[in-house]
């Protein structure tokens, strides 16, 4: 990054937190100057099949001050990708924006991963980073507290739930082995499945029967729920 900082800074893509953006130039003249700072001339191709991905084609000719937060945030992906970085750097690049928006974003940034870009993604939605990541670091404090690939990491924890519905009360005894769960229902965690059998026994002992039963898999917000509360 020091002596050949031209190469470094062709091989990154960064898309801010923070909308950036030009007032006085379109979405089309947008991209075409920040493909000028790479020396690109002829990418014309390339900035057609980003925004047609982005949804940006119908918003070509339109000043950057009269796009929508979403679009302004689509124009800030267009930017780093427009000479197709190595390396893609996203802070917080679906934070306050729609679900089509999300959507289309990930579906365009998991084909630069398939085709060999390096994605770095800055999230706080967690279920994003386990649909997306094969790689995750979590951070308290600023200090990294867990790296690891995503499949291991779901391993630490063998916490496991089922989210139950129940046709009568139960007695105070198991009560006390539940939680309170949303609209009615019942959670029970447990690490081993004899633990479940032995609670469906004293259930149907205690003739409340179950009405539905759910079985809820631990998730990324487990273990980093688990993370944060030992370190």
């Amino acid at each position: 990054v020091v002596r050949d900082y031209r190469h470094a800074r062709r091989a990154l893509g960064v898309v801010p937190q923070e909308l950036v953006y030009d007032p006085f130039f379109n979405v089309w003249e947008t991209l075409h100057i920040q493909s000028g700072y790479f020396g690109l001339k002829r990418n014309d191709d390339w900035i057609d099949e980003i925004m047609h991905h982005l949804d940006l084609t119908r918003h070509a000719h339109k000043n950057t001050q009269a796009l929508s937060g979403g679009m302004k945030r689509r124009l800030l992906v267009a930017q780093a990708l427009v000479h197709k970085p190595p390396v893609i750097v996203l802070d917080e690049p679906t934070a306050g924006v729609d679900v089509d928006l999300r959507r289309s974003l990930w579906a365009f940034v998991s084909r630069l991963n398939r085709e060999g870009h390096t994605i770095l993604l800055t999230t706080h939605y967690l279920e994003e980073a386990e649909a997306l990541c094969g790689r995750v670091a979590m951070l308290k404090a600023g200090r990294i507290v867990a790296l690891d690939a995503t499949r291991n990491l779901l391993k630490l924890t063998n916490e496991h739930c089922a989210q139950l519905r129940l046709e009568n009360p139960p007695p105070p005894a198991v009560l006390a082995r539940l939680q309170p769960g949303a609209d009615g229902d019942w959670r029970f965690s447990f690490g081993d499945y004899a633990e479940l059998e032995t609670l469906l026994a004293d259930l149907r002992a205690a003739n409340s029967r179950v009405r539905e039963m759910h079985l809820l898999e631990p998730d990324l917000e487990d273990v980093f729920t688990d993370i944060m509360q030992r370190t």
